[in-house]
């Protein structure tokens, strides 16, 4: 049985304020991704793919038109609501990796769980669990600064799945990697939204990705 988030954008305009006037970067846009979809939003830098997953995850709103995922109204709700929605609906992927140097690889994992509501020992059990899934149980223990590139990549795609999202946003995950480990990281999230069919999935990637 397919499961994610049906993701439905209408009539979406947003634009940043900038010496020269106002820069749209999001001209009314409309789209639709089916729940259990995988879609690959290609672009150049200042395309305005950032924008459209930060829309998407709750970080900022749309300045006009709708965002609408798995029933979610996201100009509809409250700051409270927005929060819960990112903890437990969305899962994000950055290019930056967005990992805590002062933690080990399980413990970054581990935040977001704890976030939601596990005890210790359950965060820790289940990032384990995460870390092997991306093939890196034998560095829980080490800090970001230890890993390489493609290993934090890893680390933070396992962190973005670990409160089971219907939606999973990934923002030019590739971009601080080489072509081998970009391909690998890409590769990792086509797997693991292929089990089961059981999230939604949207990358922004240079074309060199695909």
């Amino acid at each position: 049985m397919s499961g994610g988030a049906e993701v439905v954008v209408k009539n979406v305009t947003h634009s940043f304020a900038v010496d020269a006037g106002d820069l749209v970067v999001l001209d009314d846009l409309s789209f639709q991704a089916a729940p259990g979809s995988y879609v690959s939003i290609m672009g150049p830098s200042g395309a305005g793919k950032s924008t459209l997953l930060s829309l998407l995850g709750g970080l900022e709103p749309a300045q006009s038109g709708s965002l609408q995922v798995g029933g979610h109204a996201l100009g509809t709700l409250s700051r409270k609501a927005l929060a819960s929605y990112r903890c437990s609906t969305v899962g994000f992927v950055f290019q930056h990796f967005g990992l805590l140097d002062t933690l080990t690889a399980a413990e970054n994992v581990a935040v977001p769980l704890l976030l939601a509501g596990k005890s210790r020992p359950e965060s820790r059990r289940r990032s384990m669990e995460l870390l092997d899934r991306v093939g890196l149980a034998e560095r829980a223990t080490h800090r970001p600064p230890a890993l390489s590139g493609g290993e934090r990549q890893r680390v933070a795609v396992a962190r973005a799945i670990g409160n089971s999202p219907e939606l999973l946003l990934a923002d030019e995950p590739t971009g601080n990697l080489d072509e081998e480990n970009g391909r690998m990281v890409i590769d990792l999230l086509e797997s693991i939204c292929a089990e089961r069919a059981f999230r939604t999935a949207l990358l922004c990637l240079e074309a060199w990705a695909v």
